[in-house]
């Protein structure tokens, strides 16, 4: 076990290097200047040259890429061209944010979606299997953002029971917890669903009620153990992408996270925010995805892991 998380921990270090140097390049050669659009389009020439100078920006791409990630190593991250704040520090006070909105979302989808996935495949070809079905497929369908104003504009607007904006109590994540879980409530109940029907057709489970054992019995001690590792990639998923599916639902409902911080540092070319913001992202989406590999062999005895 512990050569395996070795293993699988050095084989993070290429992913995040090659993440990073795709998102780096990337930036650099987008067109503009980053030195005139921080000073702006009637700044003199010099000026322009000097803060060229200062941000490193003569240097090569990757002469400027070695020298970031060595910053990194030591826990650097730089500091916004644009604002000036420390991107670490900043990046520090949006994520409670950001965690809150995105955990709160993914238990709203296990805690409803995985008994509702269970109860439809149990209940097959039955009035709440279908009615599962077509709420899971309205749910899938609906943008995200148009659900969110739609919210705010019912339960903010009309009835006066939650804030529409900001981040200063749980009171103010519920509607957007519940606008970032739509679609991915929708996949659970699907996947849990779809998950279990396979598991209820195999031999062993046709066994087991022959020789009368009870469906309570069956279904959760054979089915539902063994039809967990689908489901188990799937929350493995949504935790890796709490951050990056955040962006549309902190925007609708103004909270500042680090989403928020990630897509308006992408649209004014802040390098050292959107290189800060996208190190963590990798290095988290690694963690969990080993996380989930390592849930693989505790919820089925028959996987196992090899070094």
């Amino acid at each position: 076990m512990l050569k395996y998380v070795a293993k699988r921990g050095l084989m993070l270090i290429p992913v995040v290097i090659g993440i990073t140097l795709f998102i780096y390049v990337i930036m650099s050669l987008a067109p503009g200047d980053p030195a005139t659009l921080i000073l702006g389009p009637d700044a003199p020439y010099e000026a322009v040259l000097a803060k060229r100078a200062e941000l490193g920006l003569n240097d090569p791409v990757l002469m400027r890429y070695v020298k970031y990630m060595a910053g990194v190593l030591q826990g650097d991250f730089g500091s916004s061209w644009y604002n000036g704040f420390n991107v670490l520090t900043e990046f520090a006070s949006r994520l409670p944010n950001t965690l809150t909105l995105g955990l709160m979302s993914m238990a709203i989808s296990v805690v409803v979606g995985i008994p509702l996935g269970i109860l439809a495949a149990v209940r097959q070809n039955s009035m709440l299997d279908y009615t599962t079905l077509v709420l899971a497929m309205l749910f899938a369908s609906i943008p995200a953002f148009w659900f969110g104003l739609m919210a705010q504009v019912i339960f903010c607007l009309t009835l006066g029971w939650f804030p529409a904006t900001g981040a200063e109590s749980l009171k103010h994540f519920v509607l957007p917890a519940l606008t970032l879980c739509t679609g991915s409530l929708a996949a659970q109940v699907r996947l849990t669903r779809t998950s279990m029907l396979e598991v209820i057709k195999l031999d062993y489970v046709r066994t087991a009620r022959s020789k009368g054992a009870s469906e309570q019995r069956i279904i959760g001690k054979h089915v539902l153990r063994n039809g967990m590792l689908p489901v188990a990639t799937r929350i493995g998923t949504s935790l890796a992408n709490i951050i990056s599916g955040a962006i549309v639902t902190e925007s609708v409902f103004s909270i500042p996270g680090v989403a928020s911080l990630l897509i308006n540092a992408v649209k004014i070319r802040d390098v050292p925010v959107v290189m800060g913001v996208i190190v963590v992202i990798a290095v988290f989406v690694g963690v969990v995805n080993l996380l989930v590999d390592l849930t693989y062999a505790l919820i089925d005895p028959r996987v196992k892991l090899e070094g």
